[in-house]
């Protein structure tokens, strides 16, 4: 063959073989995130009223998509307005989970136990979303039970617009806040609280949110109304971190604030945009305020715009929320909702979505995404999925460590003895109490300091209390295996090296 088609042969098999390459380097540690919301049925339950085992297959179904996309997170709602998706001493069972509020007569166990054991096996981290004050969706109030807040502290409650608010202003509303993040702490396995953007509602045309009464007898001298309202949200912010990390240090704390905190119009510190609300003059909340002070582990800016829409910039407002982050994680939330389904032109190209995935993972002081929600990319729109996939999510990725959390010495893993049957491998572990998952490595003889994230063949998760770890001889190629151990605090240990020669059993068929 002339030396010229050799050359041209070379060439069309490294152009055939780099299709498969992402172009951006895929990190080990990026949060991965999908909102899942359950206000009005959004999208889980599908609805109130169906089987348990109908509402587990849903819920199950978009775990096993999103596990498939490599996400390593989800954000459940479980408090939509004033009532609760668990067990709960302070709110009402959600009639969007048991068809009636008030009522649970049809799930055996205890649905949030249950959700959030699903997301660990799956190697997911389980944040509890909270809606803080909206306390009903509509103004249909007799679907309400007894029990609800509407009910039995109608002092609290604000009516504006087509809604029913708790009073921000009232200490009697905040420390019933305090107490419900209290009771999910204490009694649930999660990974982190996250409150969404509804602080103070958005505002309203030519209507009055009518806490003058309150403001008449809560504020300080001489502190203006917009001062008073924002002192309120900061103190539910810092009230809530508090019993948060005295409760369970490890526990994250994260907010997802509307995505632009002031317009440069009005303060020279704000973003170049020309928001009609902003987070700090509408919704009287200052996140800015709250990363200084260290009160959040992370915060998920809501920038659902498209790359370049002029009222509001994507990628201006990532630069300006990576330039004014400080003391927290910063990850961005994506409009996936709006792909192919928005009057912006932008959000029918299939690369709007990625192209805002790139930006972030290009940015230092950006630490990951949020997509909402998740039916968006569920149900449309495969073409996106696997350009997703194939380019920017088709290694696993850790979820990072929270900056703001000192947690205590690493705690040793002691293997104390090992055996191999046909289909497992079974180690005997010492000194699990903290650890959440352990992580199977492709390795040879020599050891790494680091292991790649592309060598990584499992993330198991270790069933509190237990002190087994099992791992399927499928995942063992070759002679060798690494074995890391990944705790609450999202650090991981340095590897150990297994050779299977020297495990109990060996030469068991395999």
């Amino acid at each position: 063959m002339p030396r010229y088609l050799c050359l041209v042969a070379v060439l069309l098999i490294l152009n055939s073989c780099s299709i498969f390459k992402s172009n951006i380097p895929q990190p080990k540690t990026e949060f991965r995130g999908v909102w899942i919301a359950t206000v009005v049925n959004i999208d889980w339950p599908k609805n109130g009223s169906d089987l348990v085992d109908k509402q587990k297959e849903d819920y199950l179904k978009i775990l096993d998509f999103y596990h498939e996309l490599n996400y390593n997170a989800v954000i459940v709602q479980i408090r939509a307005a004033g009532d609760a998706f668990y067990n709960s001493e302070e709110a009402p069972w959600s009639r969007f989970l048991t068809g009636t509020e008030g009522e649970n007569s049809k799930w055996p166990e205890d649905p949030l136990s249950w959700m959030i054991h699903e997301a660990h096996t799956r190697g997911m981290e389980f944040h509890a979303w909270l809606n803080p004050y909206r306390a009903t969706f509509d103004l249909k109030t007799e679907v309400l039970s007894d029990e609800h807040d509407f009910n039995t502290h109608p002092e609290w409650m604000l009516k504006y617009g087509k809604k029913y608010y708790y009073d921000p202003g009232l200490p009697e509303v905040r420390k019933k806040m305090v107490a419900i993040i209290d009771e999910i702490v204490s009694n649930y396995d999660i990974d982190a609280i996250h409150y969404d953007d509804y602080f103070y509602p958005y505002t309203i045309k030519d209507e009055i949110f009518n806490d003058s009464i309150t403001y008449y007898n809560c504020a300080q001298p001489e502190q203006s109304l917009e001062d008073w309202r924002r002192s309120n949200i900061d103190s539910l912010i810092k009230d809530s971190h508090s019993i948060i990390k005295a409760k369970k240090p490890w526990v994250q704390f994260g907010v997802s604030p509307f995505g632009v905190w002031k317009n440069n119009a009005t303060d020279p510190r704000g973003s170049d945009t020309k928001a009609g609300q902003t987070t700090y003059d509408n919704l009287y909340a200052d996140p800015l305020l709250w990363m200084q002070k260290g009160w959040l582990d992370y915060l998920a800016p809501q920038l659902y715009w498209s790359m370049d829409l002029p009222a509001a910039s994507h990628s201006k407002l990532i630069d300006w929320w990576a330039s004014n982050s400080v003391n927290t994680n910063i990850y961005i939330g994506n409009g996936a909702y709006k792909v192919r389904n928005n009057s912006d032109k932008a959000w029918d190209q299939k690369k709007e979505l990625p192209n805002q995935f790139k930006l972030a993972r290009r940015i230092p002081e950006i630490q990951g995404n949020i997509v909402f929600s998740a039916k968006s990319l569920m149900n449309n729109n495969p073409d996106v999925v696997s350009y997703l996939k194939k380019k920017y999510y088709r290694w696993q990725a850790l979820p990072p460590t929270s900056p703001i959390v000192d947690p205590p010495r690493d705690q040793k893993i002691k293997i104390i003895s090992s055996h191999q049957s046909a289909d497992y491998i079974e180690l005997e572990l010492d000194g699990t109490s903290d650890i959440r998952y352990a992580l199977v490595y492709k390795t040879r003889k020599k050891e790494k300091e680091v292991y790649p994230i592309k060598k990584l063949r499992q993330k198991i998760f270790i069933t509190p209390g237990s002190n087994t770890l099992t791992i399927p001889k499928e995942l063992i190629k070759g002679n060798y295996f690494a074995v890391t151990f990944f705790d609450k605090y999202g650090r991981e240990s340095k590897p150990t090296i297994l050779p299977l020669k020297k495990i109990n059993g060996y030469g068991s068929k395999r």
